[in-house]
């Protein structure tokens, strides 16, 4: 093959890899897209899809595909505390405690109220063929599986990578101008000199993927059971069971236990040890048909840079954290959503390279909050753990089913216990109802202009998302109509890099917008609601935080840029400045 020249080349086909490829093409850039395994993730791993990642997926027209696979809101309505799933003894078959989570049960009008979107469910391994056909049909040949990156250096002209077919062994290099890192750290770091910081080895986790018929005992509307009986282990007790599919509810084929061991223990992890480990936690007369067995160790770390020169890190690269809450995969494409107009906007010549200085300074405390909620999460579960009763060391035998019996007793002892459950039990409610986490992320600074103005304010649970056009946060979801239509206001945003003026019935800004887009050589979108859209509920008027004559300019990826509350003759000279500090000019 021979040297290829290109914008940019992405290094890793995950999820991060495969959409940083999807969002290039929608914004005219070329690019080739590099991984090293064979074929897309053969493994569940991350499955919980939020309201965020879907709207990102609803922008690039790939959120139609998702949502034909994936689960429906009320088969993941809840999470569950049991103690297995069938069985005869006297602490089987029971249910210990039901959460609403994800935007099912009592959350789902406030969550359904914020977003276009409902959350789904759909593992990896199910989810990135869905994406490489996209970023395959987007840029046909230049999404190369079974080819790794083995060298690469940068310098102030652009990055000189080698490049190996696995399969033939024929290497070749890339000229690109920039470098998206989605390898999971694996190799582009490296050459970077980022070293990820933070806590590593916390516990290992055996993630057991199997095939059997559990519709008789599955409730249809939970989505993950943590398992707590006396056959399991203590450290944390019990395990977790996920469907992954490819029907959903009670109707999945295919499940997932995870067992948790202490970082110092090395667990048998052959099919002839774990299957029976599994059945002892089920309780139910079926056969396993074990599928895979994956081992990994849970961290908590972030990379010491995300951008050196013309090198970016996304996703894994930058930050690993407990699966808890669901944010990995769904944060991981946010990184890809945040970089990839900044790096089109430069590649175009329509902004400076210092609009990507912001890549850092807008994702890396975002990427700090998650990696400690995760955590925060993952420790809160031995809160709840203690809170049954149960301790994460070693105890005898009798011991430990003498606590289960002590639990499910009729006497004060076990009223007690059982309340003291349901008390620390709620505030698990930090990783399974975290809805401002989700869609409420934002940026102080960066590629945006301040107006000053007080941010909403914040849930320390994480839960309740205070909806607002303030600079540096999402632009707020709500119904609109235009010719008989029904759209979000997110679907005001386009795929290819344009900017949107959100006004209300000031026409003056029409022109503005045109002098704006002019000077700078961008396009700028004016969405007038009242003339142009109806707003269909009354929503938009309850979060646009602006009067009549004044506008929200939103960036290319959703998020806003400036706003004025009341337009002048001033406001429409300070939007033309504004259009300039977001570029860097």
């Amino acid at each position: 093959m021979p040297e290829i020249d290109v914008p940019v080349l992405v290094v890793g086909g995950g999820a991060s890899g495969l959409t940083s490829s999807i969002f290039l093409s929608d914004h005219g850039i070329d690019h080739v897209l590099v991984e090293r395994h064979e074929h897309t993730s053969h493994l569940p791993k991350g499955h919980y899809l939020n309201q965020r990642f879907l709207e990102i997926m609803r922008q690039h027209g790939v959120v139609d595909q998702i949502y034909a696979q994936g689960a429906a809101p009320h088969q993941m309505a809840k999470v569950a505390w049991l103690t297995s799933l069938g069985g005869d003894g006297p602490c089987d078959a029971k249910t210990i405690y039901k959460m609403d989570a994800f935007g099912g049960g009592a959350t789902a009008a406030r969550y359904l109220a914020d977003s276009p979107c409902p959350s789904t469910n759909l593992p990896q391994m199910r989810l990135e063929p869905i994406l490489e056909r996209a970023a395959q049909e987007r840029a046909p040949d230049r999404v190369l599986f079974h080819h790794e990156l083995t060298d690469m250096t940068q310098d102030a002209d652009g990055v000189r990578a080698s490049i190996r077919n696995r399969a033939t062994g024929e290497t070749f290099t890339v000229h690109a101008e920039y470098v998206i890192g989605a390898d999971g750290g694996k190799t582009v770091g490296a050459h970077l000199g980022a070293e990820m910081v933070g806590v590593k080895d916390l516990m290992n986790i055996v993630s057991v993927a199997f095939a059997a018929d559990l519709s008789p005992w599955w409730d249809d509307e939970v989505l993950i059971a943590h398992l707590l009986n006396p056959a399991a282990g203590t450290y944390p007790a019990g395990g977790m069971l996920v469907p992954t599919g490819p029907s959903w509810g009670r109707g999945s084929q295919e499940w997932q236990f995870h067992f948790a061991f202490p970082p110092t223990d090395e667990p048998d992890v052959s099919p002839e040890a774990l299957a029976p480990r599994v059945r002892d936690m089920l309780k139910v007369p079926v056969d396993l048909d074990i599928l895979t067995i994956s081992q990994w160790t849970v961290e908590g770390a972030i990379a010491s840079t995300l951008h050196e020169g013309r090198v970016f890190l996304v996703g894994d690269a930058a930050h690993k954290h407990p699966p808890t809450g669901g944010l990995g995969l769904n944060t991981c494409v946010q990184d890809a959503h945040n970089l990839v107009w900044k790096l089109a906007a430069v590649i175009k010549g329509q902004a400076e390279p210092t609009l990507l200085d912001t890549y850092q300074t807008e994702r890396l405390p975002v990427a700090r909050r998650v990696v400690d909620w995760a955590m925060f999460g993952l420790q809160n579960h031995f809160v709840v753990d203690a809170a049954f009763g149960l301790m994460p060391i070693p105890v005898p035998p009798d011991v430990h089913s003498a606590i289960f019996e002590t639990f499910f007793s009729d006497t004060p002892m076990g009223e007690s216990r059982r309340a003291r459950f349901a008390e620390a039990v709620q505030t698990q409610r930090i990783e399974f109802q975290a809805h401002d986490l989700e869609i409420g992320y934002h940026y102080p600074v960066g590629a945006l202009v301040p107006d000053g103005s007080a941010p909403p304010p914040a849930d320390p649970m994480g839960s309740v998302y205070h909806p607002t056009t303030r600079p540096g946060h999402r632009l707020p979801h709500a119904w609109l109509s235009r010719d008989g239509s029904r759209l979000s206001t997110l679907d005001l945003v386009g795929t290819s890099g344009e900017f949107v003026l959100v006004t209300g019935r000031d026409e003056l800004w029409a022109a503005t917008a045109r002098e704006a887009a002019a000077k700078f050589g961008i396009e700028i979108r004016v969405a007038a609601i009242g003339p142009d859209y109806f707003d269909l509920e009354g929503q938009w008027a309850r979060v646009r935080q602006i009067g009549d004559s004044g506008a929200v300019l939103v960036r290319p990826d959703g998020f806003v840029a400036w706003r004025t509350i009341d337009g002048g003759a001033q406001d429409r000279e300070a939007l033309v400045s504004a259009v300039g500090a977001v570029l860097g000019r």
